[in-house]
């Protein structure tokens, strides 16, 4: 069993928690794209078998969210599990669609983002929210992000919320988002909801949940499906063909670039040409 099948994770699972059911369920390794924060619920893409070689193709997904951001309340998780820091009135203007959809359009495009001190990233081989947890203070480094579209979803003038959708580059934190979209509204606020509806091509359409995953009622997505957008390169021989498992370069006068690899119409695995060269990359069939 190898390739890829997309989760529907629910809320209080860590992205851990479901690689390791899947790895009891389906005894291969397992792996993911990405994690997702254990409030979150949504898309999480899980590599199966010799699919988790595919990994470094699939990391830089872009990816899109529905998103709930609280107005009014501050925490200093910047989301719905953090402690409250600061309460504030919340001006109803604020909760106006054009002035909601107004402020939205100097979000969009690219920008630095602060990262949330709660989150995995490392700083010094260390995860910055075991510095949090202690009470240490950390330099935190902007990072490079794209935001490529707002879509106002929802307004709850009784709840100081709105709902909007999200279609972000890898990196990008959202609980930053709803904490920035807050300010340039002219209040504070948190991520009070978070469900990640596409990873790449994964949407949440052909997700599964834990109960199909437990029966093993799904189909995987398989290798050669996912790089069927890619050129193919079909070997002449078994000789070429033992040639190209061994790791041995083969000429072969193609463009730059990652190719599937077939032996008459059997697939073997995936390749990559450089000036003129095959080398192997991924073999899913020996």
């Amino acid at each position: 069993m190898d390739g890829l099948i997309i989760i529907n994770k629910p809320k209080n699972y860590t992205s851990h928690d479901i690689v390791n059911k899947a790895k009891k369920i389906l005894q291969e390794k397992v792996g993911h794209t990405g994690t997702l924060d254990p409030m979150a619920q949504g898309v999480l893409p899980l590599l199966i078998g010799k699919g988790t070689l595919c990994s470094k193709y699939l990391i830089n997904h872009d990816k899109i969210y529905d998103v709930q951001l609280q107005l009014g309340i501050k925490t200093d998780t910047k989301d719905i599990e953090g402690k409250v820091l600061e309460i504030q009135e919340v001006d109803q203007k604020i909760l106006e669609k054009e002035y909601i959809l107004n402020t939205f359009k100097g979000v969009i495009g690219k920008q630095k983002q602060l990262p949330p001190i709660y989150s995995a990233i490392k700083v010094n081989g260390k995860k910055l929210y075991q510095y949090a947890r202690e009470g240490k203070t950390v330099e935190l480094q902007p990072r490079d992000i794209e935001i490529y579209s707002l879509e106002l979803l929802k307004i709850n003038k009784n709840e100081n919320q709105i709902e909007f959708r999200v279609k972000c580059s890898k990196g990008t934190y959202i609980r930053s988002l709803c904490e920035d979209i807050a300010k340039k509204l002219g209040t504070i606020g948190y991520m009070s909801n978070l469900n990640r509806i596409q990873v790449g091509e994964f949407n949440i359409e052909k997700a599964i949940n834990i109960e199909d995953l437990e029966n093993k009622n799904f189909n995987i997505i398989t290798v050669e499906k996912l790089f069927e957008e890619k050129d193919e390169i079909i070997l002449e021989n078994d000789r070429k063909l033992t040639l190209f498992l061994n790791g041995v370069k083969l000429s072969y006068n193609k463009p730059n670039g990652v190719y599937r690899i077939y032996l008459n119409k059997t697939f073997i695995g995936i390749g990559i040409v450089e000036n003129k060269i095959l080398k192997r990359d991924i073999v899913i069939k020996e």
